[in-house]
């Protein structure tokens, strides 16, 4: 087929273009604007577009298919020609959706955490050398592309609750039909889409309508609201679990996960967060058909997604982790998952604004006292990030006060945030960095690689 991609430079867009090039498509896309690593990997497969902009005179009745990014306008040029043409135009989830309709489809949602869980799932799998399809949402460790689409039997899927589209405003999740469904918590996000808490709590409770009767609900117990929808539902799927975090023990700065039977499973990744993730992969593995065995074998091996609770840097009195955390809930959890696994040093845990939500005003509240478990705490934010995203202007003394942490510091310059950091000696202490960007251009691992510690 010829499929042409409008606004092909997302994280999983050009992951699915890729993929999609690999099966043999003819592909071209588009887009206004590409960064790495997007750009470089679609360059190396002849897939970037040779000038950024928007083209409709490259769209054809040759097009076998539009699958269309939400980086992209309701009014943009080549998707009204498409649509003049009467093309057939997808979303992504939409278009995965048609090739996964004879799978067994496990698709995990919830606010926080999916990407790991979806990992976790992944990862037993692979191990076992069993064959499936899969998307996430960040590059995983011994997996070349963020999706696969083949003729496997099983599709395992990341899914977020974000429109799908700028023509189809609904949740990605509710495209894709699952047998077995994860829902890992409800934590308000996205408030630039959903204003309210209700109207973000109702995508969840309309996901769970689009389980089969005969499907599988994995969800937290821990969660209240998520509690309440289940309870409430007059035809509920047949299968539903509840899960809590595995039992664990730390030993010498490292995690060991306690089975019923008292085994224990030492880990690389840890926390309170994770080991709920780890529960609810383990349940979905189960539904799937492996076993208990199957996947103890398996977890010790994994080490985590890019960028989710990674390590930078460790020493024997120096430890260095970056985390995507950005959500008021995400942070407070990685900020406390790292200090229980290392109580006796200090912490100086930075966080970065950078999501629309977390840059609205009327959302700041929501991170009050989430980085207390720090016992030194940044918060950085670029005033051009707010003129781009087109919000209100914010001062640091409104950041100061919604976050009311004793030992607070807010930081707008970048390279103020980083003379504050080379000037601690980071001897016996660690260090947590937490954003969906980059502290204005940090180029993580030189940057940490610098800082002064007693290895040197």
């Amino acid at each position: 087929m010829r499929i042409h991609f409008i606004a092909i430079g997302g994280a999983v867009m050009h992951n699915l273009a890729l993929t999609l090039h690999e099966n043999g498509h003819q592909i071209t896309g588009s887009d206004d604007e590409i960064y790495n690593p997007s750009r470089d990997r679609l360059a190396k497969y002849g897939l970037l577009p040779k000038a950024m902009g928007w083209y409709p005179e490259q769209i054809s009745t040759e097009i076998d298919a539009i699958i269309l990014g939400m980086h992209a306008r309701k009014d943009n040029p080549e998707l009204a020609r498409a649509q003049a043409l009467q093309l057939p135009i997808y979303s992504y989830p939409a278009y995965i959706y048609e090739h996964a309709k004879s799978k067994q489809r496990v698709v995990v949602a919830g606010s926080h955490g999916k990407t790991t869980t979806t990992s976790m799932i992944l990862h037993v799998l692979r191990h076992h050398k069993i064959n499936f399809d899969y998307l996430v949402g960040a590059q995983l460790d011994g997996f070349d592309l963020m999706a696969r689409l083949s003729d496997a039997p099983i599709i395992v899927m990341e899914g977020d609750e974000y429109p799908a589209s700028p023509i189809d405003l609904r949740p990605k999740i509710m495209h894709y039909r699952p047998h077995v469904a994860i829902i890992t918590g409800i934590a308000w996000d996205h408030i630039n889409v959903f204003p309210t808490f209700e109207s973000y709590i109702s995508q969840f409770d309309q996901f769970i309508d689009t389980i089969p009767t005969e499907g599988h609900l994995i969800y937290f117990e821990g969660d209240e609201h998520l509690k309440n929808i289940v309870a409430a539902k007059s035809n509920p799927p047949e299968h539903i679990t509840c899960y809590e975090p595995f039992e664990s023990r730390i030993q010498a700065h490292q995690t060991h996960l306690v089975t019923e039977q008292g085994q224990e499973i030492p880990l690389q990744v840890f926390g309170q967060h994770n080991l709920a993730n780890l529960k609810a992969a383990y349940y979905a593995c189960k539904a799937i058909g492996l076993s208990e065995e199957q996947f103890f074998e398996a977890i010790p091996t994994f080490k985590g997604a890019a960028k989710r609770l990674q390590l930078l840097r460790e020493n024997k009195d120096f430890v260095a982790y970056l985390d995507f955390a950005h959500a008021p809930s995400k942070v407070e959890a990685t900020i406390k998952a790292f200090k229980a696994q290392y109580p006796e040093r200090p912490l100086t845990a930075c966080l970065e604004l950078h999501t629309f939500s977390s840059l609205n005003k009327n959302f700041l509240p929501q991170y009050r006292h989430t980085m207390n478990d720090a016992d030194q705490a940044i918060v950085f934010y670029s005033p051009h990030t707010l003129e781009m995203k087109r919000l209100a202007p914010i001062e640091p003394a409104e950041v100061q006060a919604a976050f009311d942490h004793p030992n607070l510091r807010v930081i707008t310059e970048p390279q103020h945030f980083k003379n504050i950091l080379q000037d601690i000696r980071w001897f016996n202490q660690n260090l947590l960095l937490m954003s969906s960007g980059t502290f204005g251009g940090l180029d993580y691992k030189t940057f940490v690689a610098g800082l002064a510690s007693n290895d040197e």
